[in-house]
């Protein structure tokens, strides 16, 4: 079965014919010249003016006819002896450069210190200090629940170890002067030793009437209202408060990747909902392998200046887990891949003082890909011309045309 003729075959095809046709015609009006020539003379010999005009109208055709004809034959020549036309291409020179190989996961926004105060004793909400959206700082009074009279018990026993503190102090100097029985000086130090600790167990249980902050941060939330009954336990959160000035993302990271990701490693966090990207880096990565998932667990901090990252926040983070000072990239749009499954580029060689060029098919082996770019770690060399357009459309060993305008130098 033969292959069907191209546009260019059959153009030529025709062409031919036309040529062939017209050279006929040119050898049969020549090969009449003679008779012509004899015909001139029988009418200029016979002196009749008006066949004469007639005769040199005729001729004035016929030569109009040649001339013609001539023109044709002479386009039909130029285009067979002309150049062929050669397939148009662009191409782009292959530079070693420094390339970076990033993966790609989803995280969430997470704070450790985002939590719920509770009271640590149980009475009535007396009064709150602050409300949502309030700075805070630790140890920062929020608000405080009615003691039930443990005020004035405390004061009580304050009085009670200042008098016990005095008998004792008595006690030990007249002990010192051997007045006294022994006996007496132990009492005395032991009633305000007893005392004293009554007094900081009354004041410690008094302290948990004052809620208070227990880091800097942001009151989230005010959850009960002033005048509440509330008691410690489930249910009876006073407060929302969450430090937004610590945030970090934890992702995980498929096993297969534990080599490449580490401490230190770059990382870049967008947050698709805000449109901010923040640049960071692998603050700590996990030591287990969850089973249920392979994959481990990482780190990365962000800074939050502008306060608009909330926990919980969905984020998009890049980690780099591969990376090459001299590495040669190229546009994966120029690889093509043949039926054994190797991959090629066409690489121009010979270049002409015409800007034309021959295509040479180079195998290559690839490595990493980002984004649009592949590594390629053979087969090609630092400053190969590569056919970039048009390479789709070459075969290896043709001739080529390249357009300087979009030579990439």
């Amino acid at each position: 079965m033969t292959n069907p003729k191209t546009p260019t075959s059959i153009y030529n095809t025709i062409l031919m014919k036309n040529v062939i046709y017209i050279l006929i015609a040119a050898f049969t009006l020549s090969s009449c010249g003679d008779d012509k020539v004899s015909s001139v003379e029988d009418l200029i010999s016979q002196g009749n003016l008006e066949a004469i005009r007639a005769k040199k109208s005729e001729l004035s055709e016929q030569q109009k006819s040649l001339d013609a004809q001539l023109k044709t034959l002479d386009s039909a020549i130029s285009t067979f002896k002309g150049n062929e036309k050669l397939p148009l291409v662009t191409t782009v020179i292959a530079k070693a450069e420094h390339f970076e190989h990033f993966l790609e996961l989803q995280g969430d926004v997470q704070t450790k210190q985002n939590v719920l105060i509770y009271p640590e004793m149980p009475g009535t909400l007396q009064r709150i200090y602050v409300k949502e959206g309030q700075q805070v700082k630790k140890g920062q009074l929020l608000a405080t629940i009615d003691d039930g009279g443990m005020g004035s018990q405390v004061s009580q026993l304050k009085t009670q170890a200042e008098l016990a503190k005095t008998t004792y102090e008595r006690q030990k100097r007249l002990w010192e002067q051997k007045i006294g029985s022994e006996i007496q000086f132990l009492q005395a130090k032991s009633s305000y030793e007893a005392t004293e600790n009554t007094v900081k167990q009354a004041q410690s249980q008094l302290g948990k009437s004052s809620i208070r902050a227990p880091f800097s941060g942001i009151i989230d939330d005010v959850i009960k209202d002033q005048g509440t009954v509330v008691a410690p336990g489930p249910g009876s959160e006073v407060f929302r408060i969450v430090n937004l000035s610590n945030m970090y993302i934890k992702v995980d990271v498929p096993e297969s990747y534990l080599g490449g990701i580490s401490k230190g490693k770059a990382a870049i966090v967008y947050f698709p909902v805000l449109g901010d990207t923040v640049l960071s880096e692998v603050r700590q990565t996990g030591n287990f392998i969850n089973p249920n998932n392979r994959a481990f667990s990482v780190e990365i901090p962000v800074s939050n200046k502008k306060g608009n990252i909330k926990p919980n926040l969905s984020a998009k983070v890049s980690l780099n887990d591969y990376s090459s000072e001299n590495a040669i990239t190229i546009s994966q749009s120029i690889i093509s891949e043949n039926a054994e499954g190797e991959q090629y580029v066409y690489v121009a060689t010979q270049l002409e003082e015409e800007n034309t060029a021959i295509v040479n098919r180079k195998i290559i082996v690839t490595g990493k890909t980002q984004g649009s770019m592949v590594e390629v770690l053979s087969g090609i060399s630092d400053g190969d011309q590569l056919v970039k357009e048009g390479a789709r459309s070459v075969k290896d060993g043709q001739n080529v045309q390249i357009s300087k305008n979009k030579t990439n130098e």
